[in-house]
């Protein structure tokens, strides 16, 4: 069950990779609708793919937002999580430092969009569950109607350079794959 701050969500690198779902996601947390975890390991990760494949961005750049996103949520930070990696079982063994922060910060659920890479019937033998993007917004928008949409007005808000009309957000969440929750927002 989804209730507030105290539902500890980690993100997966795959989700902080596009910067209009990092910056939704980081807009529910700011709402206090859950309390978003990640590892130095994932920070790196979505930094490294999202440099090898846009060459427009600087490192310092992606830093600064890293920096950023650990001064605005200080509780965020896992650590102490590598001892146990071995004893965890994926598919990909790569994502086996994802499901050992979850444990070490006692998080509810993992946030991904390669949901095939964390089998749900292993997940919740150690109560994690798994979800979208997509479908995480949807269930706090069912919760928290009011937030959310503070959370999506919030983000049209700071988009300054170039700003964004709605309708334009709503384009670009929905490329990004937020094709349900977006439908909320119209």
């Amino acid at each position: 069950m989804i209730y507030s701050t105290r539902f500890n969500v980690i993100l997966d690198a795959c989700v902080l990779y596009p910067a209009p779902v990092r910056d939704i996601l980081l807009n529910l947390a700011e709402q206090e609708l859950y309390s978003p975890k990640w590892s130095e390991t994932i920070q790196e990760e979505w930094v490294r793919n999202l440099l090898l494949n846009r060459p427009d961005l600087t490192k310092p750049k992606l830093i600064r937002t890293v920096k950023a996103m650990n001064g605005a949520f200080p509780d965020a930070l896992v650590h102490s999580f590598e001892k146990i990696i071995d004893s965890i079982e994926l598919p990909d063994p790569d994502d086996r430092h994802v499901v050992a922060a979850a444990i070490r910060c006692n998080a509810h659920a993992i946030l991904t969009f390669n949901k095939k890479d964390f089998p749900p019937e292993y997940l919740r033998k150690i109560n994690i569950e798994v979800y979208i993007p997509d479908t995480f917004i949807c269930i706090l928008h069912d919760l928290y109607e009011a937030s959310v949409n503070q959370a999506f007005n919030n983000q049209l808000a700071s988009l300054k350079n170039p700003p964004k009309t709605k309708e334009e957000l709503i384009h670009t969440l929905e490329k990004c794959g937020l094709i349900e929750s977006v439908k909320l927002f119209h």
